[in-house]
């Protein structure tokens, strides 16, 4: 499996359809090519390794939090984060909760509060949030976005968005990452060749917010330009 870094430089959380449009052009001057070296965290590394195995949730835009105090019930509040990563508090006004855990949010709230509360104990708790997704673009019969329900890996993906297309160059699906909020993995994976050999350990799970591009083959980019009845010749000669 070959891994690339793209970097989006000075994207907020959410940028990243910006940075690769299904079926634009990229010139490859963004990519930067890597070499895994096992072991190794970070870096040119496997970027799973030195990661939290199970990370807290950190509060985006959209969720919906319950505020909750303990002694002052009074203060209890239903808010939203809002697009720019803020919440709106009665009393204290605008607040920082986009990127923060409960506990983190939990405290911010303590201390706004403090000047018009002693000692206040507040806990936040996550009510609504986007469902988890990935997104399968280019060569599958149905393109779009589809909610993450458990262990999902690549091939699985490319069966719930209906499969490959006759077009499609599935020996390099595209499956693209995000590592940090302004740099984005794209590793290159041969479902072809896994299929071919009934093989599925190197079928990798895919994560929240990960973005599928299955290209279009060789094959198909000929086609348009040849006559259909020299397509025998092709398909079975061996070439691709």
């Amino acid at each position: 499996m070959e891994l690339f870094r793209l970097k989006h430089k000075g994207r907020p959380r959410g940028g990243a359809s910006q940075a690769v449009q299904p079926g634009g052009n990229h010139t490859g001057q963004d990519l930067e090519p890597t070499v895994p070296q096992p072991g190794k965290a970070g870096g040119t590394g496997n970027p799973e390794l030195g990661r939290e195995r199970r990370p807290l949730y950190r509060f985006t835009e959209s969720d919906v939090l319950d505020v909750a105090f303990t002694f002052t019930p009074e203060f209890n509040q239903t808010v939203t984060v809002q697009p720019d990563g803020r919440i709106t508090l009665r009393s204290v006004g605008q607040l920082l909760a986009a990127g923060k855990t409960a506990d983190e949010l939990g405290q911010s709230i303590e201390k706004a509060y403090s000047d018009r509360l002693h000692d206040p104990e507040i806990t936040v708790v996550l009510k609504e949030f986007e469902k988890p997704y990935f997104i399968a673009s280019g060569e599958v019969a149905h393109p779009g976005k589809y909610e993450l329900r458990g262990n999902t890996t690549v091939a699985e993906a490319v069966a719930m968005a209906g499969g490959f297309t006759p077009q499609s160059k599935h020996s390099q699906v595209l499956l693209f990452r995000h590592i940090s909020p302004e740099t984005m993995e794209a590793h290159v994976i041969d479902v072809k060749r896994m299929l071919q050999q009934r093989d599925l350990r190197e079928d990798p799970r895919l994560q929240a917010g990960d973005f599928l591009v299955v290209p279009k083959s060789t094959v198909a980019k000929v086609m348009r330009y040849m006559p259909t009845t020299s397509m025998g010749m092709f398909l079975t000669s061996g070439t691709f």
